[in-house]
């Protein structure tokens, strides 16, 4: 059978094409998804319906990819998790439902997008959205799919208290609104967490019009590459079973994400040249932009002995903080992000989330807590790369993180901004002492920095690896209308054509948006 449109990837954005192009009953969709699918919602496993697990994450579940890649020289190959289920990334994520802000979208309009000005990107963050808590027929939807509140019921922690205090006596503001016109300063971060379950798009979009006739969602299909025939996407090629087929299409979007979006153009002969060559594979198309440009939040931690009485047993609805600022000397506003949280992660691991490295031998996880800093619009940049032409093979990708001396400085300027904070009166009654950096490390920038490269941390927030842009940029994988460069009948649609990442120090909801933006471009051909 041929298909009006194919999707590679349940994720996110795929979830959220496939729902909107079958609602056009002329339409027939095709949605592929590598890891397992599961129509049912009364059969959906706990470590993907409950938000309060990292189950999904461990190297071990068949949720995630396992991936392996490289995140510093110091730290070498870590593990990464990116999901392989219906949902994708969406199934298995903190529930984080934080927009990125107005400024990202109109520097995105400034780089010759001007598709996704904040004026023109607005309706569909509304489009995707139920917001539980604020009215504002501007920023936000009161019928869309995804819910999202922000008002959580369960009483503040202690540490989110002081960490609300020492910013703002720090001087900082505070906003109602996170995801609204201001967003900049001390506020809580939104959620699309509800009563315990995490709300993937494969529940709010997908599961509501999984009956249409004219939709079809297959799991356990893995896309090995994308067929194309005089400069035509006609189909994707796919492995089920044991067995290769050829799925045939007129259109075809990739929403496989910003590590296998990229492989699966590379192994469909489209990127670098010279990096294609070296693995026999034909080149269809030479993009030199194909893999790299890769963007990721990395979080470095300042770690703090809990006084004893004070409790950090986790409590699933209680609000969380977030201080959006602008580092000293930056370019760019509110580029920075300082966030609170216990050592011992709140959500369950099979694997206790203990990252020893932070702490000292005489201080027990269960009584650490931290300030995180997050560089939420780093100037350096990683990669991917194929590492094989076979496509069971997973591609090579470093963040590369910390190699451009503006993104060390901020990150460094960041951690002693954390350490004031945690000196205040604000935290007199919660913190005994700093655990790490220690006051020798932090006085030195040159130890200071060495040592967050060797201790510094990641997000799931990998973007920018078939950045869109005008011709006129020589990196652009993709235009702004998110088609492929010199291909006919192919997308990109999820956060690899980011050319920036949000500077919020959140994805999945603009990810979420993009799939909603680029629904009609693929609807109208």
């Amino acid at each position: 059978m041929k298909y009006d449109v194919v999707i590679v990837g349940g994720g996110a954005a795929g979830c959220v094409l496939a729902s909107r192009l079958a609602a056009d009953g002329q339409t027939s969709v095709l949605l592929l998804e590598a890891g397992p699918d599961y129509p049912d919602p009364a059969y959906l496993p706990e470590e993907i319906r409950f938000g309060h697990t990292r189950f999904a994450e461990a190297q071990e579940s068949k949720h995630n990819w396992a991936l392996r890649g490289t995140i510093t020289e110091e730290q070498g190959e870590i593990h990464v998790a990116q999901g392989k289920v219906i949902g994708g990334g969406s199934s298995i994520n903190g529930q984080a439902m934080q927009r990125g802000f107005p400024e990202d979208f109109d520097s995105w309009a400034a780089l010759g997008n001007d598709e996704w000005s904040y004026e023109k990107i607005i309706p569909y963050f509304r489009k995707s959205e139920h917001d539980l808590d604020i009215e504002d027929n501007y920023c936000h939807g009161s019928d869309g799919p995804m819910p999202v509140r922000r008002r959580q019921t369960g009483p503040v922690p202690a540490l989110q208290q002081a960490f609300h205090a020492a910013c703002v006596q720090a001087g900082f503001g505070t906003t109602n609104d996170k995801n609204g016109l201001h967003p900049a300063g001390l506020g809580v971060t939104p959620s699309n967490n509800i009563e315990g379950v995490r709300m993937s798009t494969a529940m709010t979009h997908l599961n509501p019009v999984r009956h249409y006739l004219n939709l079809t969602v297959r799991g356990g299909v893995f896309a090995r590459k994308i067929v194309i025939e005089d400069g035509k996407a006609i189909g994707v090629e796919a492995e089920s079973g044991g067995k290769v087929f050829q799925v045939d299409a007129d259109r075809v979007v990739l929403s496989a994400g910003a590590i296998r979006s990229p492989q699966l153009l590379m192994l469909s002969g489209i990127g670098p040249e010279d990096h294609l060559r070296q693995f026999g594979i034909p080149i269809v198309r030479d993009l030199p932009g194909v893999g790299q440009h890769l963007m990721n939040h990395l979080s470095a931690q300042m770690t703090f002995k809990v006084k004893d009485g004070i409790s950090l047993a986790a409590d699933r609805d209680a609000v969380h903080f977030a201080l959006h600022y602008t580092a000293p000397g930056s370019s760019a506003v509110n580029d920075m992000v300082l966030r609170s949280s216990t050592v011992v992660d709140e959500r369950q691991e099979h694997v206790a989330g203990v990252r020893t490295k932070y702490l000292s031998g005489d201080v027990p996880p269960e009584r650490a807590a931290r300030i995180s800093c997050t560089l939420g619009l780093p100037d350096g940049s990683g990669y991917v790369r194929l590492a094989s032409a076979d496509p069971g093979v997973q591609p090579s990708f470093n963040y590369c993180y910390l190699q451009h001396p503006n993104d060390i400085r901020r990150v460094r300027d960041g951690l002693r901004m954390a350490a004031k904070l945690l000196g205040s009166g604000a935290y007199r009654d919660v913190a005994d002492y700093r655990i790490h950096p220690t006051d020798d490390i932090l006085a030195n920038d040159d130890a200071l920095d060495r040592w967050i490269r060797q201790t510094v941390g990641t997000a799931r927030h990998v973007s920018g690896t078939c950045k869109m842009g005008p011709d006129a940029d020589p990196m652009a994988v993709v235009d702004q209308y998110c088609r492929v460069k010199g291909i006919q009948g192919l997308w990109v649609a999820d956060a690899s054509v980011m050319p920036r990442i949000p500077r919020s120090g959140g994805a999945h909801a603009t990810v979420i948006m993009i799939g909603e933006r680029v629904v009609d471009w693929v609807a109208a051909g």
